[in-house]
C-alpha cells in the first residue's frame, strides 16, 4: 500500500486496492465459467502468434545489409538506406503509380456489382432458381488464377473469338495482352466477374436476416420495388457496406502478385509492372531479400496509413460508427 500523509489518503488507497482485487476476481470468475469457450479459442490464437506475429521479426531484414551466410542478427545494419534506394530508384513512380490506379479502379468499379447482385436476388422469391443462379455466379470464385488467366490468354488472343468478332467488323485484330492500354480493363473487369458472385454472400445473408415484416408493411403502403431497395434493404445494408468498404479501402495496396504476374508480357511492363511483382521479382528472383523486404513494408506502412484515414472519414459521415 502507498505511503499518505494524512488518513483520509490511506483510505483511499485502501479502496483502491479493493477495487483492484474485485477486478482480479471478477477475471478469475469469468475464466472459470467461460473456460471451455477459452479453450477452443486456444488454437487459433497460438496459430494466429505463430503464422503472423513471429514471422514480424523478419521485417528487421529490411534495415540491414541481409546476408543469409551471417542471418539477421549478424547482418550489418543500414537503417532507411533501402527505403530511400527505392524512392529514389526510377521505378519507384512507375510502380506506385501502376498500383494505385489498378487498385482505386477496382474498389470503384468492384464495390457496387455485389451489392447490385444481391439486391437482385433478393428479388426472386423462387428458391430453386435463386439457388441455381447463386451457383452459377458463385462458381467462377473457385477458379484458380492461373486457369483465368490462361482463359483470357485464349479468348483474347489474335486468333480468339473475342477478336474473330472485332476483325468482322474493323477487319483487323487488337493485340488485347500485348497493350498496356488494355491490361487495366481487363485486369479489372476479369477481377469483378470472378469475384462478383463469392462477394455477394455476405449482402445476400444480410438481406435474408430483414423482417419480413418490413416488406409486408411496405406492401400495405403501396412501395414500389425501387422504394423498399431504397428505405428497407439498402438500410440494412449500410453497416456492412461501411466495414467492407473500409477493410477494402485499407488494402488497396495489396494488388496480388499472382495475377499480375501471369497477365505480364514483354509489351504491357509499362502498365502491369507493381509493387507486388516487383518484390516477387527482387526478392525471390534476384536474391535481394532485404531491398525487397523494405519495399514490401512500404507497401505495408502505405496501407496502415490509408486505413486509419479512411476509417476516420468513415466515422465521421457515419455518426461515429467504422472499425
Amino acid at each position: 500500500m502507498e505511503k499518505t500523509l494524512g488518513p483520509g489518503g490511506e483510505i483511499r488507497a485502501v479502496q483502491r486496492d479493493k477495487k483492484n482485487i474485485s477486478k482480479w476476481e471478477k477475471l478469475k470468475k469469468q475464466l472459470r465459467r467461460d473456460k471451455w469457450m477459452y479453450l477452443l479459442l486456444l488454437p487459433g490464437i497460438i496459430m494466429t502468434f505463430i503464422f503472423k506475429y513471429v514471422p514480424m521479426y523478419g521485417a528487421v531484414i529490411a534495415f540491414k545489409d541481409y546476408n543469409p551466410m551471417l542471418g539477421i542478427l549478424e547482418s550489418p545494419w543500414v537503417g532507411l538506406d533501402h527505403f530511400r534506394e527505392f524512392i529514389s530508384s526510377p521505378n519507384f513512380t512507375l510502380l506506385l503509380s501502376n498500383t494505385l490506379k489498378i487498385s482505386i479502379y477496382g474498389l470503384l468499379l468492384g464495390f457496387f456489382p455485389p451489392i447490385i447482385l444481391a439486391l437482385s436476388l433478393n428479388q426472386i422469391i423462387n428458391k430453386k432458381i435463386k439457388q441455381k443462379i447463386q451457383l452459377i455466379l458463385y462458381a467462377p470464385n473457385f477458379i484458380s488464377v492461373v486457369i483465368i488467366v490462361g482463359m483470357l490468354f485464349l479468348f483474347l488472343s489474335a486468333n480468339g473469338p473475342i477478336n474473330g468478332l472485332v476483325e468482322k467488323v474493323t477487319g483487323q485484330p487488337i493485340m488485347f495482352m500485348s497493350n498496356p492500354a488494355y491490361f487495366r480493363t481487363i485486369y479489372i473487369l476479369s477481377g469483378i466477374w470472378q469475384g462478383i458472385g463469392w462477394s455477394s454472400i455476405l449482402y445476400t445473408a444480410t438481406l435474408a436476416g430483414v423482417s419480413t415484416d418490413l416488406y409486408e408493411a411496405a406492401n400495405i403502403d403501396g412501395a414500389n420495388i425501387l422504394q423498399k431497395i431504397w428505405h428497407i434493404d439498402l438500410p440494412a445494408l449500410r453497416p456492412v457496406m461501411v466495414i467492407s468498404f473500409i477493410l477494402a479501402a485499407g488494402g488497396i495496396m495489396n494488388v496480388g502478385y499472382e495475377k499480375a504476374y501471369l497477365m505480364q508480357t514483354s509489351m504491357n511492363i509499362p502498365a502491369s509492372e507493381i509493387i507486388s511483382t516487383y518484390v516477387y521479382k527482387v526478392g525471390l528472383q534476384s536474391g535481394d531479400y532485404a531491398y525487397s523486404a523494405a519495399v514490401g513494408l512500404f507497401n505495408m506502412i502505405i496501407n496502415v496509413v490509408l486505413l486509419l484515414i479512411v476509417n476516420n472519414i468513415t466515422k465521421r459521415l457515419n455518426d461515429g460508427q467504422g472499425l
